[in-house]
């Protein structure tokens, strides 16, 4: 269940709610290849919504460095494509983000499709052929666990439908 805040505005009362994102959605270099995977529908939302958004990366939050070697899922690890098991670095970042989540007072999340991180419904499947499957990243994960509500670039627009 989503807690949203209230502003009165010209005499309306309007609803509003803090919403962690990816950074790299918003245009921060943080992808592991050292850009971004900017949104511009994204990008509109945040400057004309009045929602608060928190950008995160979770992987930078796990002290993995940009640019860094791609990465995907394979079951409960996160290895690299030349077999380099950094799971532990995206536990830290999703942990990190959860934290963030909390301090901030956000229920809702708008993250990275298909990322070892932030992905949620469908996740690469772990041999670097750009395959997908269903599954989740390990911060989307994580947040879901404690009861935020995700979403990504695709649908995010069905949590701004609803406030």
């Amino acid at each position: 269940m989503l807690h949203w805040f209230y502003r009165t505005i010209y005499g309306k009362s309007v609803v509003f709610m803090k919403i962690l994102v990816s950074a790299c959605l918003l245009g921060v270099a943080c992808k592991y290849s050292g850009g971004d995977n900017v949104c511009p529908a994204l990008l509109n939302a945040v400057q004309h919504s009045g929602h608060t958004f928190i950008p995160i990366c979770p992987e930078v939050y796990g002290g993995l460095p940009t640019p860094r070697p791609p990465a995907e899922r394979t079951g409960d690890c996160v290895l690299t494509e030349t077999g380099t098991d950094v799971t532990a670095q995206y536990q830290r970042g999703a942990e990190a983000a959860l934290q963030l989540a909390r301090l901030t007072g956000c229920e809702a999340a708008i993250l990275k499709a298909n990322s070892p991180s932030c992905g949620c419904g469908t996740i690469y499947d772990g041999t670097f052929r750009h395959r997908k499957i269903a599954g989740d990243g390990v911060t989307a994960e994580l947040l879901q666990a404690h009861g935020l509500c995700v979403y990504n670039e695709d649908n995010f627009s069905e949590l701004l439908r609803y406030v």
